[in-house]
């Protein structure tokens, strides 16, 4: 081909015209796209990710949300102030009225002194008047600030005592100690009443919890705990396969068809569990499990079900052991027998509820004792199940939420050589040699 001044021409008007069209592309692309954002978190756990339980509480607060980090410029480890950027600002992308303000506890000492901050990165946070003060920033522990903030008052739940019941305040495997950490974590008092001590449950108690008495009640305690239902207070009662410990009076009271036997579950197997593990096969569309994401497993559960006459409006919360049965002839001959057993899927919690006045009465039992301690509370879902159920018979519908999980990241270190390499190679190196790439082949073009 004869290349002359003519086609030297029109090749420079043809590459000149390619790279305009190729720069109104690309502005054209910018201009559509500025207000769009959109943005990949692709760290192992997803720490710059809220969990959908952060973004429910964030979506139930109508009004703005103001943080103040005191933290100093700079601190002997890095960048405190760009530590706690990274935890807020998911919340920033999830909700736009959430404010960060820094403020230098060295050159501000009057502030800290009025906001009672104590800690260098120490957070207050204000929902709608209300503040309170952050010293451990995570996910975790400043989504259930939001849910404190959020209470429209105080709730006490009390555990009975005296008969040896799971505690809140007890570190044991029957105690309840686990469960009563993150419902104080989440603004809920925990307490416990001895009718030796008192002589009735305290007027200002939002929850009565009996959780698994081991030897039997007095028949003048099963009568407090009868007036107080009478009332129309609210009650979570956590029942054992073997015994009632003489209350069956309550489950009379609360129109309750307790047949002994426990649920045996041939699928636990499968999760390297025993039998009489029962994990739980349906939820009923409730307030109370409507948002849970994960399974539940009931140990040595019994059969809940509930008399026609009840004056209770009852509600099948948890279904467990699709493929078992309640074993009604003794552990020892645990086989299936269609004269005396009941095929699963066998009801293992339950929520009740009636009119009291103007009131409405809320209570719920769970027939597996042990599945809210702390020997089981850990596991699977139990303790998002104990904590929804306890924000439901407190009356806080709107608190129920899935519990954001703390995040342990893979950390990813790299030696100093390493780190040269990849400062200098993206930025000089590649850029260069693309260059340097580009330039020989466009003069081995050029010779040929």
């Amino acid at each position: 081909m004869k290349i002359n001044a003519r086609f030297r021409l029109q090749v420079l008007v043809q590459n000149s015209l390619f790279v305009v069209l190729l720069i109104a592309i690309v502005a054209s692309i910018l201009y559509l796209t500025k207000d769009v954002k959109t943005q990949w978190d692709l760290t192992d756990s997803k720490r710059n990710t809220l969990s959908p339980a952060s973004v429910e509480v964030l979506n139930q607060i109508p009004g703005p949300i103001t943080i103040t980090a005191y933290a100093t410029a700079r601190d002997a480890e890095g960048n405190l102030r760009q530590r706690l950027q990274d935890v807020i600002a998911p919340y920033q992308r999830a909700k736009d009225n959430v404010t960060l303000t820094f403020v230098d506890p060295r050159e501000d000492p009057a502030a800290v002194k009025k906001a009672g901050v104590r800690l260098d990165g120490e957070l207050v946070v204000e929902v709608n008047d209300r503040s309170e003060n952050l010293g451990t920033v995570n996910e975790q522990e400043l989504t259930n600030l939001l849910v404190r903030l959020m209470r429209s008052s105080e709730r006490l739940v009390m555990a009975l005592d005296g008969h040896g019941e799971g505690r809140f305040n007890k570190p044991a495997n029957y105690d309840l100690s686990n469960l009563g950490n993150r419902l104080e974590a989440q603004g809920i008092r925990t307490g416990s009443v001895n009718f030796a001590v008192a002589q009735d449950i305290p007027d200002n108690a939002s929850v009565l919890v009996i959780a698994s008495p081991r030897v039997d009640l007095l028949a003048g305690e099963v009568n407090r705990i009868k007036r107080y239902l009478e009332k129309g207070r609210n009650l979570l009662w956590l029942i054992d396969y073997d015994s009632l410990r003489g209350m069956e009076a309550i489950a009379d009271f609360l129109g309750l068809d307790l047949i002994d036997g426990v649920v045996i579950d041939p699928a636990a197997g499968s999760q390297k569990l025993p039998p009489t593990i029962s994990l739980a096969s349906a939820y009923a569309d409730h307030a109370i499990t409507n948002r849970l994401a994960s399974n539940t497993v009931f140990p040595f559960a019994r059969r809940i079900a509930a008399y026609e006459d009840s004056s209770f409006y009852f509600t099948p919360l948890v279904e467990a052991a699709a493929g078992g049965w309640l074993e009604t002839s003794g552990l020892m001959n645990a086989e299936f027998d269609r004269d005396s057993d009941i095929r699963g899927p066998v009801t293992v919690g339950a929520a009740l509820e009636r009119s009291v006045g103007d009131d409405v009465q809320r209570v719920v039992v769970v027939s597996s004792g042990r599945s809210l301690t702390n020997e089981y509370s850990g596991m699977l879902g139990n303790m998002d199940l104990g904590i929804n159920i306890i924000n439901w018979l407190a009356g806080e519908d709107s608190l129920i939420v899935i519990q954001p999980k703390l995040r342990n990241d893979l950390t990813l270190e790299f030696s100093r050589g390493a780190l040269t390499a990849i400062g200098f190679g993206f930025p000089i190196a590649l850029p260069l040699g693309l260059l340097i790439a580009g330039g020989m082949i466009w003069w081995r073009r050029r010779k040929s």
